[in-house]
């Protein structure tokens, strides 16, 4: 295992303020927030935590995104069946086991299958956060990834084997957190250590002062949360800003 399945903490968090901008609509079938540009050619698709699509942080994310100019999709990975609010005391094994990791993929592969037949030659980011991060770099797998990059931040429930079979030819962005049972210090170690023997192109960020879910749901009045959000989301837009050039 690179990092653990998700726990109590995933179900922790702290709203952010603000007004999304965005859309929520049918997208092959799959209802979906959408956000920034109207043309496909530079696309990043966002594969959510346990919160899905209509978190209010997740959709602010997306329209920042959408501002620094991509398309934005955020699909509904999890069948309508999202934690409605911030509760640590959620049966997290219950909701997994209603969310096997081949139900989930299923409907991730047929989603970005769908726009590569439509739009084969966009450039196509994806990114996860905790739940999605593991969808994510399956996306970016040598085999049968549809994506041309990736980005995960605090991610959870990624195989070892899924970090071997990353492609040389699709970079990764890890935004970690210091403190994160999910992805352990131990945890950390060996997916480098992985990625570093494959020859991917990567890179693995952590930030002290922050816990697992810093990126999506921290608490942005804490001076050292506030921070990493934002340097994540900056991170994550010059690594497909930089990845996106002459695709």
């Amino acid at each position: 295992m690179a990092s653990n399945p998700p726990s109590s903490c995933c179900a922790r968090g702290f709203y952010h303020e603000g007004s999304a901008r965005g859309t929520v609509k049918d997208v092959y079938g799959v209802p979906t927030y959408t956000a920034g540009k109207e043309s496909n050619d530079k696309v990043i698709v966002i594969l959510t935590d346990i919160f899905g699509y209509q978190l209010i942080n997740t959709q602010l994310i997306a329209d920042q995104l959408g501002d620094a100019g991509y398309k934005i999709y955020i699909p509904d990975i999890l069948f309508g069946d999202w934690l409605v609010k911030f509760d640590a005391s959620v049966d997290s094994k219950k909701w997994l086991a209603d969310h096997p990791p081949e139900k989930t993929r299923a409907v991730v592969d047929s989603f970005l299958g769908q726009f590569r037949k439509e739009n084969p030659n966009s450039f196509v980011g994806v990114i996860g956060y905790c739940f999605g991060g593991k969808y994510a770099i399956q996306q970016i797998n040598a085999k049968d990834g549809l994506a041309d990059a990736a980005a995960v931040a605090h991610p959870s429930f990624v195989t070892i084997e899924e970090i071997e079979a990353v492609s040389k030819d699709k970079p990764l962005l890890i935004s970690a957190a210091e403190a994160d049972v999910a992805f352990t210090e131990e945890l950390r170690n060996l997916t480098a250590q992985t990625l570093t023997k494959n020859g991917a192109r990567y890179q693995l960020d952590l930030f002290s002062g922050v816990s697992h879910g810093y990126a999506s749901r921290g608490d942005l009045t804490i001076p050292s949360v506030k921070y990493a959000k934002e340097k994540t989301l900056y991170d994550q837009i010059y690594w497909f800003d930089t990845f996106s050039c002459g695709k």
